[in-house]
């Protein structure tokens, strides 16, 4: 889908999220508190939400949202992130990114 491939290749971060997920919000501070300041999308409030998910599972999102993009790349949901971070990954990733402070 044109829009999520626009947003992806025009921004460092952007995550893909619903208003009511709980999950999102929490890899959203998660982002924040490792001082990056991503682009969040939600997708429950585009007229085109539903086609945005089937083509970010499509893309190989285990779940549609939160669907975390670095540097025009797609990095997963929760399970990979959460896991990127526990391992120290995370941040290599997000320092281009990252405010400074």
């Amino acid at each position: 889908m044109e829009k999520i491939q626009s947003l992806t290749s025009h921004n460092g971060v952007v995550i893909f999220t619903k208003s009511t997920c709980c999950l999102c919000y929490a890899v959203t501070v998660l982002f924040q508190e490792l001082r990056v300041n991503p682009i969040v999308y939600e997708i429950d409030q585009d007229p085109e939400g539903r086609e945005m998910e089937k083509a970010l599972l499509k893309r190989g999102c285990s779940s549609p949202v939160p669907a975390v993009f670095i540097g025009g790349k797609l990095v997963g949901s929760t399970n990979e992130v959460m896991s990127l971070h526990l391992s120290g990954s995370l941040i290599p990733l997000l320092k281009p990114y990252q405010l400074l402070s």
